[in-house]
């Protein structure tokens, strides 16, 4: 039956007294990373942060690549093929074997792209051996790739029938050009036309040091992770050049709709996206995050689930997003609501986006949303792997290794009048690329 999101009683209250101090806006926050960074001679950058808590070490590393740019044309698909064969062990020790020794020292690893090892700390440089061994010399059998390539095939007629992947499919349709790298999907024919030696050439393209960085976080110093790191490490080399990761960038899209149908659904998941003019290094980018979480991200207390839930019980969730990098930028609302109701939320995500754009957010607004993005750095810091992924992120994405705290900076020296000044110059209400999935809106 059809669903009323909107409570009976909405009013504003004021927190006690003992809650108020969790709303203040806070000073600059203290990051407790302080990581050695360096570079070996092989061009892979090895980052250390030691973390004496507990007597673990986790080793965290990431080939920067992109499938998209590096896959032959017609051999789409040999990305999926080799990461799922990397768990057939190395050339020196067969699936069984390399999963008995990881079992010995009591150690869980995964190797591709993005490559862990989680170990006690005396067992460190064992399970460093076998890390690089299964990613620098892995088995690639031939069995087993004919194996793997069989449940690839199905994997992919079955996706390109998903109405979950065309939901996606039509929305970067939407976003980008008609021969955008985005829009290179694998097929059953192009999988089926795939060699061992596709993939061998494949992996010896796309795993290279120079294009490496692996974060070593735990109970050991960086004179030893990098003793460690060397010693297995240092034997791979790269040839050739080095191939492009980075997409290239786009022009502004034009408004598009689009409805994928999918029958097993009864309210309609919706995406309003755009492409920005706006890369990552723009400080406009700080200030937009600002403004997104005047907009959501804290229920009730944003934009979006007041106007959208409280007010009129339209939607059951609501978010919008920044998705900014090197190249590209891109901005989107995401609902979730009842046929009928597509259209008047969106009317309502369109008119919040022009407020932004014509009138100041308030003081309290403001406040808000620095407040949450400012507490929410340390937060960030909680666990060791959160830790190894913000550095890996930096790393490959060319940021600064303290960027959070310049980020906390920027948001704290954010004003009303610049939120909404970058929402007028980067944010296009009148450009979305509406794509929704479930039944079809009235």
């Amino acid at each position: 039956g059809r669903e009323n999101f909107a409570p009976k009683q909405a009013e504003a209250v004021s927190l006690p007294e003992w809650a108020k101090k969790a709303t203040e806006l806070p000073s600059m926050p203290k990051s407790r990373i302080n990581p050695t960074d360096m570079k070996l001679s092989n061009g892979l950058r090895l980052i250390v942060q030691q973390v004496t808590i507990s007597p673990t070490v986790g080793v965290y590393g990431r080939v920067k690549n992109n499938s998209d740019l590096e896959t032959p044309k017609g051999k789409e698909g040999v990305d999926d093929v080799l990461e799922s064969l990397f768990s057939y062990g190395t050339t020196s020790l067969d699936r069984l074997a390399f999963q008995k020794a990881l079992d010995d020292i009591g150690a869980q690893a995964s190797v591709g792209t993005s490559f862990s090892l989680e170990v006690l700390d005396q067992h460190f440089d064992r399970g460093v051996q076998l890390l690089a061994d299964n990613l620098l010399h892995p088995a690639l059998p031939g069995p087993a790739f004919k194996i793997v390539k069989e449940e690839t095939i199905s994997m992919v007629a079955g996706q390109l029938k998903s109405p979950d992947h065309l939901f996606r499919r039509a929305l970067l349709k939407g976003l980008y050009p008609e021969k955008d790298p985005t829009l290179r999907q694998p097929t059953p024919e192009s999988v089926t036309s795939l060699t061992l030696v596709d993939v061998g050439d494949y992996y010896r393209k796309v795993f290279r040091p120079d294009l490496t960085t692996i974060v070593v976080i735990g109970n050991v110093t960086p004179e030893k992770a990098k003793a460690t790191i060397e010693k297995y490490f240092l034997e791979w080399k790269s040839t050739g050049e080095k191939p492009a990761t980075e997409l290239p960038s786009v022009p502004l899209n034009k408004a598009a709709t689009t409805a994928v149908p999918d029958s097993t659904r009864v309210q309609d998941m919706v995406v309003l996206a755009q492409t920005l003019g706006l890369t990552r290094s723009n400080p406009d980018y700080y200030t937009l995050q600002v403004g997104n979480h005047v907009l959501s991200g804290a229920f009730y207390a944003t934009r979006l689930y007041r106007d959208l839930r409280e007010k009129t019980g339209l939607v059951y969730m609501v978010e919008s997003a920044l998705d900014v990098k090197k190249t590209r930028g891109n901005f989107e609302v995401v609902y979730a609501c009842d046929p009928p109701n597509v259209s008047k939320a969106r009317t309502i995500v369109e008119q919040d986006l022009r407020n932004m754009q014509i009138s100041l957010v308030t003081r309290d607004e403001l406040k808000q949303a620095k407040t949450i993005l400012v507490r929410g750095i340390p937060l960030s810091e909680s666990s060791t792997q959160n830790i190894a992924g913000k550095l890996l992120h930096y790393s490959l994405e060319g940021l600064p290794l303290g960027e959070s705290t310049r980020a906390a900076k920027h948001y704290l020296e954010t004003t009303s009048l610049q939120v909404k000044e970058a929402f007028s110059k980067w944010i296009r209400t009148e450009d979305f690329v509406q794509v929704t999935l479930g039944p079809s809106p009235d």
